[in-house]
């Protein structure tokens, strides 16, 4: 798989950990010119640290999914750099600390709204902010998560919130595809990243993992990489609105 001469954009890196970070590097490994965001001053010398150390030279941008005018002025920044997009990562998700540890149903009407909106709705926008440079067909990859499909503990929002970006999912594949642009998501399974560090338990889900997986281990974050660096290149021209799982099988289990 090659992605010599295509351009993306990765939304999300917060850490070394992180799984749009997995994929940027492979990303870039195979040969494609990336633009990273970074949302707020706490995470911006985070990712420019981790860009200096990608195969090629990137550009670091601003954009919080949450706002319109940051959305429009990234891709108008990109539009004026880049001329073009071949790809874009999102692997923007939020939802406030205590609506993951509490019971779901004392979720507030304002948890519900920023975890649908950053989780989900930023997808869309994306999309709509990426198809106008998307000129020769494109691919849009997001992460999600097995809580979109069945309970888990501690995920509650969250994992509403999933179950509507993989809905976007194949809504937007129907929407874009005349374009020739693909939409689809990688369900991985538990990785230690700092989204992961919110959710009470997550310890023990690792071993839930590593015990019942027919992998018989737990999901690595290049895993997710190379599969990401599939689903964006030309070898998975034929897939869209797609779930593909990357999670040692688990999905798959019954007891």
């Amino acid at each position: 798989m090659t992605l010599t001469g295509k351009k993306g954009l990765v939304l999300g890196v917060a850490n070394k950990r992180s799984l749009a970070w997995a994929i940027a590097k492979r990303a870039s490994e195979a040969g494609a010119d990336l633009a990273l965001t970074f949302q707020g001053e706490r995470l911006e010398e985070n990712v420019r640290e981790l860009a200096g150390t990608l195969a090629r030279e990137s550009q670091i941008l601003p954009c919080d999914v949450a706002a319109d005018d940051q959305l429009d002025a990234l891709f108008a920044k990109i539009r004026e750099t880049m001329g073009r997009l071949d790809f874009v990562v999102h692997g923007a998700a939020f939802a406030p600390r205590e609506a993951l540890s509490a019971p779901f149903s004392q979720t507030t009407r304002e948890a519900f709204r920023m975890a649908l909106d950053i989780s989900a709705y930023s997808l869309v926008a994306l999309a709509r902010g990426a198809q106008p440079l998307m000129t020769e067909g494109g691919s849009l990859l997001t992460l999600t998560y097995l809580g979109a499909e069945r309970v888990l503990p501690n995920y509650n929002v969250m994992g509403v919130a999933k179950a509507a970006l993989e809905c976007s999912v194949r809504y937007l594949a129907s929407d874009l595809g005349p374009q020739n642009i693909r939409v689809n998501a990688i369900s991985a399974g538990p990785v230690k990243t700092l989204a992961a560090a919110g959710i009470s338990g997550f310890s023990d889900i690792l071993g839930v993992y590593r015990d019942r997986a027919p992998l018989r281990r737990n999901t690595e974050a290049g895993e997710v990489g190379d599969t990401g660096v599939f689903l964006i290149s030309d070898a998975a021209r034929g897939i869209t609105g797609e779930v593909l799982y990357v999670d040692g099988g688990y999905h798959v289990m019954g007891m």
